[in-house]
Order: C-alpha cells, then sequence, then structure tokens
C-alpha cells in the first residue's frame, strides 16, 4: 500500500525512481508521481492517474533532469484517485513531499493553515504536511529543523519524504508507523519505503525506527531519534533477490507464486527439522527455553494471516495441549483483554509492516505477554525487529495481491511451532512429533500431486462464468481453509462468498440454497468425513449445486449435481495446507474468466500500512 522512493545523487535519478515505483506495484495503488530538482533549482512535477507505466510514458515524452528527487504511488485513503490527489505534493513553488500513513489531525492542521494563509488544491491529508514544513521553514535554521518541528504537530501514522529545490542537496525523512529503509550508495544514497525498489541500485540498507528523522545527502546520512538525538541505524546488506519484472512462463504472479509453493515450503523447512524433530532454534536462539514454559498462545494477524491462525487454534489444542486463542489485530488493539499465565503472543504478517497487526504488537508489550514470536516473510520488517523472537518464512518474493505461498509456508512455520511447543511441554510424545515432521517432509510431493489438478479445476471454473455468490463449507480445522477459499474468491474474482463450518447450515446458510448458489466443500477422509457427507445431503435436498474436492478414499461419486474432484490422499497434520491449493487453482482460473486484473484487484493492497 502506497510506495516511496527518494534519490539523492549526482546522475539523473527519474529513471531510477520511475524503475523503483514499478518494483513497488504489487502494494497495490491508483495513481503515481514524480518531481525532481532541476540544474537551474526549479521543482519538476509530473503525475498521473492509473499505472506507473502512464507516468514513465509522460516523463518519456518530457524528460525530467536532476539528481534529487521522489517518487510515490499512492492508495487511496483521503480524496478519491485523481491527478489532483496524487502525490508528489508540494507547497508554493520550492517545498515538495511524499507520504505513506495517515494524518489523523489533518481537520485541525488544515483550518489553522487555511488561516495563516495558505491555500488546499487537493483533498489528501498529505498536503498539510507541504504547508507545514513550508511555515516551519520561515523561522528553522534547517529543512532539517523544519521537518523535526512539523512531525513533532502530527498525530498518526506517516513515512514521509521532503525536498526543498531550493537546497537540492540533500532531502529529509521521517518515520512514525509507516516504513522507511536507507539505502547506502557510492556518492549517493536513496530512500524507499521497501528495499525492494532499491535493489537495481544499492544492496545496503538500514531501517529507521519509530520517531527517526534523517538527512540525507550525497555524502552522508545522519539519523536523529525521536528525542531529536544523533543515532546510528545498523547497515545490513540485503540478501533479497528479486525481480518485479518477470513472471517466467506464468500469465500471471499469483500463477507463479500457487506453482512455487512446493519450493517455499522445501526452503522454510531446510535446517529446522532434524531426526523427527523441529529445532526449536528455527524461533530463535532463546526460544528453547521460552516455548517448553508456554500455557497459552495468542496469535494476532488479519486476512489471509487470520485464516493460518485459525487453523493453528486447531493444531495447538489438540496436539500441543495449550489454549490458544485468535483474534483480528484491529479488534484486539481496540479492546480489553485478559493475559493468561505464560501466554506467547505470536503474529501473522507477510510483509512485517501491517499496520494493525504492529499496533496490536506494541500494545501487548505493555499488558505483561511472556514473549512475543513473530512468523514473517520479510527479513528487518518492523514485526521482525520488534518481536522478541522471529520465524523467517524464506517464501520469496510474494507479488500477488491475493496471497497464496505466504498462506502454506505461514501453516507450515505453525504446525513447526505446535512440535516445538509440544516436545517442550511434553504433551507430544516422540511419537507423534515424529509423525509430525515426516508429513511436513512429505508436504512438497503431495503439493506437486495437488498441483496436477489443474486442468480439471480450469474446466470446472467455467460453470462459475455466470455466478454471482458462492458458499464455502468445511469442518473442523478445515473450516478456516474454507474461508481462504471464499476470500480468494472474493478477492480476485468480485464473486459474493461466504464460508460456514458444514454443521452451521441448518442454522441460517440453508435458506440461500438453490441452483444458482454453488457451494464449494473440502472433505478430507479424516473423524468428521460422515458428518461432512450429512450437511452435503442436507444442500443437494434442497436442489444445490456441488462441488466437493475430496480425498481419494472418501467415497464420494459425481453426479448431475455433485462433482467431485479427487485430492490426493495425506496425513492429517497437513491437510489443511494441501486443501488450500484447488481453492486457490478455482479462485484463480474463475478470475480468469470474469476478465479481472488477478495480481492488482481492485480496491486492494498487498501491504496495509494504514488502518
Amino acid at each position: 500500500m502506497c510506495g516511496i522512493v527518494g534519490a539523492v545523487a549526482q546522475r539523473d535519478v527519474a529513471g531510477i525512481l520511475i524503475e523503483g515505483l514499478r518494483r513497488l506495484e504489487y502494494r497495490g495503488y491508483d495513481s503515481a508521481g514524480v518531481a525532481v530538482v532541476g540544474s537551474d533549482k526549479t521543482l519538476q512535477r509530473v503525475r498521473r492517474l492509473g499505472k506507473v507505466q502512464e507516468l514513465a510514458d509522460a516523463v518519456a515524452a518530457s524528460p525530467l533532469s536532476g539528481g534529487t528527487g521522489i517518487a510515490h504511488t499512492r492508495w487511496a485513503t483521503h480524496g478519491e484517485p485523481s491527478e489532483t490527489n496524487a502525490h508528489p505534493h508540494v507547497s508554493g513553488e520550492h517545498i515538495a513531499i511524499v507520504h505513506n500513513g495517515i494524518i489523523e489531525n489533518h481537520e485541525s492542521l488544515r483550518a489553522v493553515l487555511t488561516e495563516r494563509g495558505y491555500t488546499f488544491v487537493s483533498q489528501t491529508d498529505t498536503e498539510v504536511i507541504a504547508h507545514l514544513v513550508d511555515w516551519e521553514l520561515r523561522s528553522a535554521d534547517s529543512l532539517l529543523q523544519a521537518v523535526q518541528k512539523t512531525v513533532s504537530q502530527l498525530e498518526g501514522a506517516y513515512g514521509t519524504v521532503v525536498m526543498d529545490s531550493r537546497d537540492p542537496s540533500r532531502i529529509v525523512v521521517a518515520r512514525s508507523g509507516s516504513p522507511l529503509v536507507i539505502g547506502y550508495g557510492v556518492d549517493e544514497h536513496f530512500v524507499a519505503s521497501d528495499q525492494l525498489a532499491l535493489l537495481p541500485v544499492t544492496r545496503r540498507f538500514a531501517f529507521l525506527e519509530e520517531g527517526d528523522v534523517a538527512e540525507v545527502t550525497r555524502f552522508a546520512v545522519n539519523i536523529f531519534d525521536k528525542q531529536g538525538e544523533p543515532v546510528e541505524r545498523e547497515i545490513k546488506e540485503s540478501e533479497v533477490s528479486h525481480d518485479a519484472g518477470d513472471k517466467g512462463q506464468y500469465r500471471h504472479y499469483m500463477l507463479k507464486e500457487i506453482y512455487e509453493q512446493p519450493i517455499a515450503l522445501q526452503r522454510t523447512m531446510e535446517g529446522r527439522l532434524k531426526n523427527g524433530q523441529v529445532l526449536a532454534s528455527a524461533f530463535g536462539e532463546d526460544a528453547a527455553d521460552l516455548l517448553q514454559k508456554v500455557k497459552h498462545v495468542q496469535i494476532i494477524a488479519c486476512g489471509t494471516s487470520y485464516h493460518a491462525g485459525l487453523v493453528a487454534r486447531y493444531w495447538l489444542e489438540q496436539w500441543a495441549g495449550v489454549s490458544c486463542n485468535v483474534e483480528i489485530a484491529s479488534e484486539f488493539r481496540y479492546r480489553k483483554s485478559h493475559v493468561y499465565e505464560n501466554s506467547l503472543l505470536v503474529t501473522l504478517s507477510q510483509s512485517g509492516e501491517t499496520a494493525d497487526t504492529l499496533a496490536a504488537l506494541r500494545l501487548a508489550k505493555e499488558m505483561g505477554y511472556m514473549a512475543s514470536l513473530t512468523i514473517c516473510n520479510v527479513p528487518g520488517s518492523s514485526l521482525v525487529r520488534e518481536s522478541d523472537l522471529a520465524y523467517m518464512m524464506k517464501a520469496g518474493a510474494e507479488i500477488g495481491v491475493a496471497s497464496t505461498k505466504a498462506f502454506t509456508v505461514q501453516l507450515a512455520g505453525l504446525l513447526m511451532l505446535v512440535g516445538a511447543i509440544g516436545r517442550g511441554n511434553q504433551t507430544m510424545d516422540a511419537a507423534q512429533e515424529a509423525q509430525l515432521v515426516a508429513a511436513l517432509q512429505s508436504l512438497p510431493a503431495k503439493i506437486e500431486q495437488t498441483l496436477a489438478m489443474a486442468d480439471d479445476i480450469e474446466a470446472l471454473a467455467e460453470d462459475f462464468a455466470d455466478k454471482h455468490h458462492a458458499l464455502f463449507l468445511g469442518r473442523g480445522e478445515q473450516s478456516p481453509i474454507a474461508m481462504e477459499g471464499a476470500l480468494k474468491l472474493k478477492e480476485i474474482s468480485y464473486i459474493h462468498a461466504e464460508a460456514y463450518a458444514a454443521g452451521e447450515l441448518k442454522h441460517g446458510p440453508l435458506a440461500l440454497i438453490d441452483a444458482d448458489m454453488p457451494v464449494i466443500v473440502v472433505a478430507p477422509n479424516n473423524e468428521l468425513l460422515e458428518k461432512l457427507k450429512s450437511n452435503v445431503e442436507e444442500v443437494r435436498a434442497r436442489g444445490g449445486l456441488m462441488y466437493v474436492f475430496a480425498d481419494v478414499n472418501a467415497h464420494f461419486a459425481s453426479d448431475d449435481t455433485m462433482t467431485v474432484l479427487n485430492v490426493p490422499h495425506c496425513d492429517e497434520f497437513i491437510a489443511p495446507i494441501l486443501y488450500t491449493l484447488p481453492l486457490q487453482l478455482l479462485s484463480y482460473y474463475v478470475a480468469l474468466i470474469k476478465g479481472t486484473d488477478v495480481d492488482q484487484p481492485r480496491n486492494l493492497a498487498k501491504s496495509v500500512t494504514v488502518e
């Protein structure tokens, strides 16, 4: 959600800035813009509604020359998507800024600035920052000081970059709640909201902490904490590899990432399973002693990650013998909750920058949790840096907005956590843990077998061409998988989809059943299978159209009202992970038929860095 790129260099930077924006397109956005200080110290600004390519075409037609510049992709919060509301925003002829986040007190600041004579041309909260900086510069000794004075007046979340065309030797950046990273080059420096944007020009990065303000020039980076004191932030060499333009043989990133799941799972398990055991060191150096003390787990997440947490609740209570609560981060942070004794807080996030999850972690630190663990895909992200323990997913960059491989790798990490906690508190014996480990090790091959269903699922998707609603059903730990299937379908095909625990049918959803409401069922061969079959018959008796993804040994048969696709048999430990795959493929092929933007569905963003 929203991308920032900035540069101070001797060479022209417009191309670097626009390439950086391309690499952040996966986050979701509705407009893009760039501003560069020319050799005559004039501010050159170009903004366009729509894709980064529109901006690139405009800049190609009227090239921008200069070594200091900022660029941005906007995801609308305050004000409709439009060129007027696109970033960078300016104040007068000299101040330009880009901003991620939300300024909660923008209305009161706008009123004050209007009284001071400023005219607002956009509907955004961001323009307030530009005018505040301009105002503070009238009495400040430097742009740095003006920005420090400005951010002290802001309430809310922001990652912002400011430049003054009268002094193109520097830009000033500030971070509160919204991530920013400094990229170190040779006689040039860069800033971005994500290191992926800067990989073509540097691999050396430092992450700003909460409240940091930094002055960035060609030759130096000076960072100050929220008290205004100089601080050092560790510079690290990035190990991230990512080519944002490479889909390989695949039509969309989503399909590519679906097929990358066997490799992603192999990477996440590598070096973490040995001799039939989960190595506690997978979760951090001090994890072994800590995990054996855990009596309760509180999981906090959003969206797809929340569904992973719901699956883990079944696993933790059944296999690790600890109680577990799972809560949506935006709900957790705004209610009073009870902290159980020896409670481990677990946050789940692909990006590590999800605003509500990060805020919930910070709140939980004040509440007395024994420790915090994050399961995350991005090294150096805020959640990783601020948690006591971290499980790095190693899934590789996920570009498609609809999460696929990150979800299955999260589940694998959570299942390993179950094994580590179960062994630590002696609720899982050696044979059970060995079974869990063997199941995990079999998972990549099982997924390869499941992906072989793609042609059959593509054919089945034709039945959804004229559908506007769908119902997903599952029982036990498959109920959250049904929820994830419904989310995927609605995210990328725009079909309204809901999920229910199959036993809840008679408590309301049966009223919706007719021939125009496809019902998708996940049916592994487990102790709940016969119960699930009864639920299926309830739907068939009311004229429902059924699509059942069933274990090959579950003895479902296709007929005029029910289409059955057989899923390879697997161990019960990994069934929730395996049954995710057919639902991902179904949503993908239905979206193709519907003609939607698979990788960047409307109104959604990959990394949600605002509330």
